[in-house]
């Protein structure tokens, strides 16, 4: 029997789709149909191998099934109804495009944290085989209200090698200069597209300065060529990466661009968030008394659901991949 492939997958959605779509549109339906679950692939970013196969296949086999309409970004469609298509289509796309979209996700903003907890602590591509642990760090605990309000974290989180180092090294490693302990830093939002993005992304830099990584995480993030170009310039200038966290298939969320490492703190920073949030000093203190003790005191921090799609379904109400 001949495997269903990327390209079947590309063939049977556009059969039935009114205009043209991106990789991605293309890859987002075959997820909410089911027909992704056809496909054997182990990659992390199967739509990545979708959007290659059929830039090549348009580009180097005359006799495709699909033809590429636009450029930036390319969509695709089947090349039998090309005749279907009025002659200004990417103007039209693009219109409704432009037009502002309500988000409906019903679940709030904070809802989110577990997912990114569960992310950090179990997602093998972020945290190298290093379980990372969060804490979640409450504004409205904070001291002067508003007047910070770019300052203070959505969630922090750590690694020290406490399970993966011998006592003797951790003790030798105290007394150098290079210290193992890793702190991060994460600002959470349901959403990214063109009307919140530069304000996310640059309150993103001016929460991280005092970490070593800094995170912009968001759960829904607009799938367009140009759009993703230019998260990714500013991610490349800033230093800030971005996670796509997935809600409805948890273990499929991914690093779109990775955080450039700093190997130094901004102590004033630190201090001035000591100074000011209660969570925050805390955070501190408890993962000064967990490198001591070189013992890890998780109930300290955000706790990793074990069943975290079953938090999923009942909190965000939310249908999740199996």
């Amino acid at each position: 029997m001949p495997t269903y492939s990327f390209l079947d997958l590309a063939y049977d959605i556009l059969k039935g789709s009114p205009a043209p779509l991106t990789y991605q549109q293309i890859w987002q339906m075959g997820k909410a149909t089911g027909l992704t679950e056809k496909i054997r692939s182990s990659g992390k970013t199967p739509w990545q191998s979708l959007g290659a196969q059929l830039y090549i296949e348009v580009r180097d086999n005359e006799q495709s099934k699909f033809i590429k309409v636009g450029e930036r970004p390319a969509r695709f469609f089947l090349g039998s109804r090309e005749k279907e298509l009025p002659s200004d289509i990417i103007s039209v796309i693009e219109n409704e495009e432009a037009k502002p979209k309500e988000n409906t996700a019903k679940y709030h903003e904070r809802d989110l944290h577990p997912l990114l907890a569960y992310f950090a602590s179990a997602n093998l591509s972020f945290n190298r085989g290093r379980p990372i642990y969060t804490k979640t760090i409450y504004h409205e605990k904070s001291q002067k209200m508003g007047y910070n309000e770019w300052v203070h974290p959505d969630m922090v989180g750590f690694y020290i090698p406490i399970t993966d180092w011998k006592s003797e090294v951790i003790e030798l490693n105290r007394l150098s200069d290079n210290n193992s302990l890793r702190l991060y830093f994460f600002e959470l939002k349901k959403f990214l597209n063109r009307s919140n993005y530069r304000e996310a992304f640059f309150q993103a830099v001016s929460n991280s300065s005092w970490a070593h990584e800094g995170y912009l995480v968001a759960a829904n993030i607009l799938q367009n060529d140009d759009f993703l170009a230019e998260l990714e310039r500013l991610a490349s200038s800033f230093g800030i990466g971005i996670i796509n966290l997935d809600p409805t298939d948890i273990d499929s969320s991914t690093i779109l661009y990775p955080a450039r490492r700093k190997e130094t703190l901004d102590w004033e920073t630190i201090n001035k968030l000591c100074d000011q949030n209660i969570d925050f000093k805390k955070f501190l203190q408890d993962v000064k008394i967990d490198f001591e003790s070189k013992r890890l005191h998780r109930s300290e921090y955000d706790e990793v659901h074990k069943e975290i799609k079953e938090y999923i379904r009942s909190k965000l109400n939310l249908d999740v991949q199996e």
